[in-house]
């Protein structure tokens, strides 16, 4: 969705059934681990290999930046596997509007906090962009996030409120 429609139809996802969620939260309790462990090993498998083809890519940096893509792109796709896992606060807050607005409003002052702290030298440089996802806000909405960021200083990117909220800290500096 681009940031130029109203904001205000970025409603809420509907309510999902209490049966439903308690079938994927037991499911996320055998299938989480599991995930976890594949992704452990996939990143382990990804280091070996890495520290032999170390010796190739200092001689082409086209192979590194493919073996790098390769990694992250594999890596993705085994944490999408989680995709469907339902947390306990999730199970047990559905459809509670004022928790949703209260995790809205921690997620988005812990981002105001990193993106407006000074910079310091030797030290990287405080974020300028931030994502807030779907999981934050289901309760309230898209509208609700873009409500409260707004008020403390961050501007809209173009987003798909289905799946998150992008945001740019207004008071940074804008480079070319």
């Amino acid at each position: 969705m681009d940031v130029h429609e109203k904001t205000a139809t970025w409603t809420a996802p509907p309510v999902r059934p209490q049966w439903q969620l308690a079938l994927r939260f037991a499911g996320s309790v055998v299938w989480f681990p599991v995930v976890c462990v594949l992704w452990a090993a996939v990143v382990g498998a990804f280091l070996v290999v890495g520290m032999f083809a170390e010796v190739i890519t200092a001689f082409s940096s086209r192979l590194e930046r493919g073996y790098l893509d390769a990694m992250g792109w594999t890596v993705d796709r085994v944490g999408r596997l989680a995709s469907w896992c339902v947390s306990w606060p999730e199970l047990r807050h559905e459809g509670d509007v004022e928790y949703y607005k209260a995790r809205v409003e921690k997620a988005v002052g812990k981002w105001t906090a990193r993106a407006s702290a000074p910079i310091e030298p030797k030290k990287p440089k405080p974020p300028v962009e931030c994502a807030i996802p779907l999981r934050v806000y289901r309760g309230v909405g898209g509208w609700y996030v873009a409500e409260v960021a707004l008020a403390q200083g961050w501007e809209l990117r173009p987003t798909d409120e289905r799946e998150e909220v992008r945001l740019w800290w207004a008071a940074a500096p804008k480079t070319g």
